[in-house]
């Protein structure tokens, strides 16, 4: 060994190896996880950062009097300030919360200026609409995979056709086309869009998310990387007139589901016929029929058969739970309601195959709240009393249906009925024995066993044209966007039809007198005259006929109200009825089949009907003498 070789030091003892470049390209790299891995990344990231901030430097400054007319020298080192604050979308400064979120006025020119924005191409042919600037992610927030923007929907206000082709020109040059907020707004709901004059507080502080891949239509939907793209070189400007139309009725008609007891289809049926929906058609439990919204305001307002006015909002085959969740929430509901209001889901079925329908109902309550949830940052409460909005879901053997509830409380509420005697009858109900019997209007009626006096009651409001939802609250009057200024117009009108006296004799008997002041004071809440209808306590068994000929329509007592030791009720008023109503028609409910063999009667019809759960017939007959049977 030398000199020179003993001083010099030895490189295997004392060199440092560098990882970045000695570390062979084949050995495996450590990788970390959790918070120390991003620790060590973002202190990476910073070290970099500060080696090219260090490494830009500038020429030097230029002595005084050298180069006069250049530029000032720019510091060494360039401090990049931090981008500006993402502004939300609906800033408070940009509109006041009581303003639609989908005005277009205020997202066209009337917008305060937000700072100078990159000019895009084709931005000449879109006038002078001004222009957003990009999205940090470089994409348009409904961008399709192969560069077109999602076509238009249906709550979308329908644009010429020259400017929906020079859109259509311009867009062909950008990655990333860019719309107005409110066009984005517009586009984040599904059919029908929302009142106008919803309160968008929730948007107006800034609540706003892009919508999940499987909330969107499948308008919105993202189509195949392979679908057809028509030529950016031709024109486009025929093409987008008939691609981008959008076929908007003047007048939006919905599906209607009418429920009413059983036995009451047909005349439901010839009831809506009546007040103009004359494609109804009976059904299980209820008919069908189509309407626009003021159609549904009406038919809560004027039937009387109806239990329910129901609106199918959404349908949709089905096998599993699941499949009852995903359909709740891909269901537009903050177009009637939203996270200020209670909820209320109810879920009935026929030959469905789901094991536990209280479990269906929990997975359609929990789509509805996961939607409004993701919308607006917030879900509505549960009320199972007195919610503010209901929403019923039918199962069939492979399908679900979403209804809305319009009503709100039953319809045979009317609001009057306070007291009640012993086992009432439903005010529908009582509604449907009379339509079912062919009772004229200006005919005498009798009920020998009135009760608190609700077929009576009912007679007396259809023989004066008394709305029976005229005096009680519905359930779309606090769903968003009701017009109440429409609505009270719509009760006006029907006042002013209502008849002021009542011709027609309307007389009620019972033996308990107690019920009989029930009746009374149920008439006093009906806003009748004390003459409208005569209620007396009477023995039906001793009666007299009111006139030569009439209705008597009753809910005589059977099973548990039928004394076991007063047996001989039945055949007495048979007797009676012979002596003094020869020439009435007699309509009475029963569940007891041989009710006419106890009244020594032939009925001519027997109508099938459900008095709640109880299953009667309204048995009818033509009191003739000649006509009863000998004991």
């Amino acid at each position: 060994m030398t000199t020179d070789d003993s001083d010099s030091p030895r490189k295997t003892l004392t060199a440092k190896r560098d990882p970045a470049t000695d570390t062979p390209a084949d050995a495996p790299k450590r990788t970390r996880s959790g918070a120390r891995a991003r620790l060590v990344a973002q202190t990476e990231r910073s070290r970099q950062q500060t080696q090219r901030m260090a490494a830009t430097e500038l020429p030097p400054k230029p002595a005084a009097g050298e180069n006069a007319g250049d530029e000032p020298a720019k510091p060494a080192v360039v401090h990049r300030p931090p981008p500006p604050p993402r502004e939300s979308r609906f800033g408070r400064d940009e509109r006041p919360r009581s303003e639609s979120r989908f005005g277009r006025d205020d997202a066209r020119g009337d917008r305060p200026d937000r700072g100078a924005r990159p000019e895009r191409s084709g931005a000449s042919d879109r006038g002078d609409r001004p222009a957003r600037s990009p999205r940090p992610d470089g994409g348009s927030r409904f961008e399709r995979p192969d560069g077109r923007a999602a076509g238009p929907r249906s709550d979308r206000p329908e644009r010429s056709a020259s400017d929906r082709g020079s859109a259509d020109r311009s867009s062909a040059g950008r990655s990333s086309p860019q719309r107005s907020a409110s066009d984005r707004g517009a586009d984040r709901y599904e059919r029908g869009g929302r009142p106008n004059d919803v309160d968008r507080s929730n948007r107006a502080e800034g609540r706003d998310r892009p919508a999940r891949e499987n909330e969107r239509s499948s308008d919105e939907r993202p189509r195949s990387r392979n679908a057809s793209v028509p030529n950016d070189d031709r024109d486009l400007s025929a093409n987008a007139a008939s691609r981008f139309a959008v076929q908007v009725p003047e007048v939006e008609r919905f599906g209607i589901f009418a429920s009413c007891p059983q036995g009451l289809e047909d005349a439901l049926a010839a009831e809506m016929q009546a007040l103009g929906f004359d494609d109804a058609t009976p059904g299980r439990a209820g008919c069908q029929f189509s309407a626009d919204w003021e159609g549904v305001q009406r038919a809560n307002l004027y039937s009387r058969l109806a239990t329910r006015i129901l609106v199918r909002v959404a349908q949709a085959p089905i096998s599993t739970e699941d499949d009852i969740l995903e359909l709740a929430r891909a269901t537009p509901w903050e177009r009637w309601f939203g996270a200020e209001h209670t909820l209320r889901v109810d879920t009935s079925a026929i030959r469905s195959p789901m094991q536990s329908l209280q479990y269906c109902n929990l997975r359609a309550k929990d789509g509805i709240c996961d939607r409004l949830r993701d919308l607006e940052g917030e879900r509505p409460s549960i009320d199972t009393v007195r919610p503010d909005a209901r929403v019923h879901l039918f199962l069939t053997a492979d399908t679900a249906t979403l209804y809305l509830d319009t009503s709100g409380e039953s319809l045979f509420k009317r609001g009057w009925r306070l007291d009640k005697g012993e086992a009432p009858l439903r005010e529908n109900l009582a509604a449907g024995m009379l339509a079912l019997a062919g009772w004229d209007p200006s005919a005498p009626l009798l009920d020998p066993f009135c009760g608190s006096g609700t077929i009576l009651i009912e007679a007396a409001w259809i023989a004066l044209g008394i709305p029976p939802g005229i005096a009680r609250p519905l359930g779309f009057e606090r769903l968003r966007g009701h017009d109440a200024a429409k609505w009270q117009a719509v009760k006006d009108e029907a006042e002013s039809r209502i008849q002021s006296h009542l011709e027609t004799p309307l007389v009620g008997y019972d033996i308990d007198p107690q019920v009989i002041e029930f009746a009374r004071n149920n008439m006093e809440r009906a806003w009748l005259a004390d003459e409208a209808i005569r209620f007396e306590v009477g023995d039906a068994r001793h009666i007299e006929a009111p006139a030569p000929s009439g209705w008597i329509v009753t809910n005589p007592p059977y099973g548990d109200r039928l004394p076991l030791e007063d047996d001989t009720l039945l055949p007495e008023w048979s007797s009676n009825l012979k002596r003094n109503f020869d020439g009435w028609q007699l309509h009475a409910i029963s569940s007891d089949m041989s009710f006419p063999q106890a009244l020594r009667l032939k009925a001519a019809r027997r109508t099938p009907l459900y008095n709640g759960g109880l299953d009667c017939r309204l048995f009818g007959f033509d009191i003739k003498s000649g006509d009863f049977r000998n004991t």
